[in-house]
């Protein structure tokens, strides 16, 4: 075993060998040395560079794949998952064109501000209470219709260099943006479905009538270690709104 594996390794004896060498392969990815959509050596390679056995590093990957740190792609080899859940509104909303393919939205920041964070987000975000935020609210569209308005947060410290971009640059889809440009990689996240009435501010640029039943979806997303680093909650009407699953 090489000085290099002998390091990464030693770790705390108690835990198996394949434990240690998955905490090794995630520090690597939470210190940036593998980034999203690398590849991964063979378990063979591996085994050679730490000096283990092919089946002590095969179950490392197995549990990083169960974590949703990595993926296995068929015929392709593992790779530092690169997650997007953008995706993830098709389970709730209509999110199709009228051709009835299903499309991202287009994006619309209106505004980005900083400001004092709601007691109860900045407890979500694990944040100081009364410390300022990044506020945003962003619109989605499918064929220049308002389909979806997001409140979105972010807490101002990791995401300074957010406030700078120009807002030209960000397309519609903000976590490649939190990763380029603030080197903050959402890993997972967590979703609540509420149901609510339209009124204020999402009521107008979602042209509905105050009272018109809206869905919601309350998102906390996270880093590789576990850390809040968003929290948003996207509003659409309850027309557009769909529930659907396999029951087996």
């Amino acid at each position: 075993m090489s000085q290099m594996s002998i390091a990464a390794l030693q770790g705390d004896q108690r835990l198996p060998l394949y434990q240690r060498l998955a905490d090794v392969l995630r520090a690597e990815i939470l210190c940036g040395d593998r980034r999203p959509g690398d590849r991964l050596p063979s378990e063979n390679v591996l085994a050679r560079d730490y000096g283990i056995a092919p089946g002590t590093t095969r179950k490392a990957l197995a549990e990083l794949v169960e974590d949703g740190i990595l993926e296995r792609l068929q015929g392709r080899g593992t790779f530092v998952r690169r997650p997007s859940f953008d995706r993830s509104l098709f389970r709730f909303f209509r999110l199709r064109t009228k051709s009835g393919a299903d499309v991202i939205p287009d994006s619309q920041i209106r505004s980005r501000t900083v400001r004092r964070m709601p007691s109860e987000i900045a407890r979500k975000l694990a944040q100081p209470d009364a410390c300022d935020g990044i506020r945003m609210v962003r619109m989605r569209l499918i064929d220049g219709v308002p389909i979806l308005h997001e409140e979105i947060w972010l807490p101002l410290t990791p995401f300074a260099a957010f406030m700078e971009l120009d807002l030209t640059e960000v397309g519609p889809l903000l976590y490649p943006i939190y990763d380029t440009c603030c080197d903050q990689i959402v890993a997972r996240a967590d979703e609540l479905l509420t149901v609510d009435q339209a009124k204020g501010q999402p009521a107008r640029l979602l042209e509905l009538e105050a009272g018109a039943p809206l869905v919601c979806i309350e998102r906390l997303a996270c880093s590789l270690d576990g850390t809040p680093i968003e929290w948003r909650r996207s509003r659409g009407a309850a027309e557009h709104f769909q529930y659907q699953i396999e029951i087996r």
